[in-house]
């Protein structure tokens, strides 16, 4: 439990009074409706009988609760925090300044503050969030032919070093071992979530993550040695088909994805991540669910297991999986990520898209 709730009479009230203090600590499942909903929800109040009440977004979802569209329930709480909003729109509005501390205490902030929110939400600091966005801008340079010195200038880094231990420790490999005769093909793709890093060949799609996934350096370096380094920056039909899916995705309009994947695992994760790609859009399974579906009931953890080794999100949806209690369980590109993704799916719970 993350917090001792008082009983439902008391939740009622607070819902009454649209109380602030229980602001993400519960929230509301209305029967009638079966919509759940923050305490602070600014629609008209349900009748007492109707409402029940969960500890976390996670346990409304699994029992079977939509997101209410007035109060978004599992939006980026990142956003709440007025400093946190205020530095992502400057970073928006000047992608390859090289932010420093100085920047932040001059907009009238609290470095060390500023840095446990971005570890908070985002699982890095605001300093390596522009640092990584100044990167997007040089991988990007050299995806469209310009030499590493002049990836450099563009991405804002004074020094070629300092560009290639950057470039590195995202990468998990220095820029000049991106061959332009590579077998596989790295690509920056954008979204609504941040950016993500696919890798294809020209039958493909290998990789499929979000650029600040801390095993991504890992994950690229076994792909390299997979190729036997022969790796560059560019693009595969694979690519340019992820991208138009990750766009209907994100717009709404289709959750299917028919990129052929490269799923190189043991029999039993391929297994895993095909149990993972049969769960409907809108809906979500504890690990347990799915060691039963795949026929080893026992194999829990190594199910669980299974699904972190997961290197193509979204996809191969990961992010469906959720406690058996109803929390939502840790997710490699970060717990808000896996919040929204889940609120973005709630609109195809139906099955009606086109």
């Amino acid at each position: 439990m993350l917090f001792d709730l008082p009983d439902d009479d008391t939740l009622y009230a607070a819902l009454v009074a649209r109380d602030p203090s229980y602001d993400g600590r519960a929230f509301v499942c209305v029967r009638t409706t079966g919509i759940f909903c923050r305490l602070t929800c600014p629609a008209r109040n349900p009748k007492r009988e109707n409402c029940t009440f969960q500890e976390t977004a996670g346990a409304c979802i699994a029992a079977g609760y939509r997101a209410c569209k007035r109060c978004h329930p599992l939006a980026n709480a990142a956003l709440a925090e007025p400093h946190v909003a205020a530095l992502l729109k400057a970073l928006e509005a000047r992608p390859t300044y090289r932010w420093g501390e100085g920047d932040v205490q001059r907009m009238g902030f609290d470095p060390s503050t500023v840095r446990r929110a971005f570890k908070r939400h985002f699982g890095m600091t605001f300093l390596d969030m522009a640092r990584q966005t100044r990167l997007r801008h040089g991988f990007t340079a050299m995806g469209e032919g310009a030499r590493v010195i002049d990836a450099q200038m563009e991405a804002g880094f004074a020094s070629p070093s300092a560009f290639r231990a950057a470039f590195g420790k995202l990468m998990g490999v220095a820029p000049g071992a991106f061959r332009d005769d590579g077998l596989l093909r790295a690509s920056w793709i954008d979204t609504p979530l941040g950016p993500m890093l696919a890798i294809s060949d020209a039958c493909a799609l290998h990789l499929l993550e979000f650029m600040d996934r801390k095993a991504l350096p890992g994950e690229l370096r076994k792909l390299t040695q997979a190729a036997k380094g022969a790796i560059g920056i560019g693009r595969f039909v694979p690519t340019d088909q992820i991208e138009r899916e990750l766009e209907a995705y994100f717009a709404g309009r289709d959750p299917r994805f028919t990129v052929p994947l490269a799923m190189a695992a043991s029999p039993f994760t391929r297994q895993v991540w095909t149990a993972l790609c049969d769960i409907p859009a809108g809906q979500t399974r504890s690990y347990g669910d799915l060691a039963r579906e795949i026929g080893r009931p026992t194999a829990t953890r190594a199910v669980a297991r299974a699904n972190g080794a997961n290197q193509i999100a979204i996809v191969i949806p990961c992010h469906r999986v959720i406690g058996q209690d109803g929390t939502l369980t840790g997710y490699g590109g970060g717990l808000w990520r896996k919040q929204r993704l889940i609120e973005i799916e709630q609109d195809y719970r139906t099955g009606e898209y086109s």
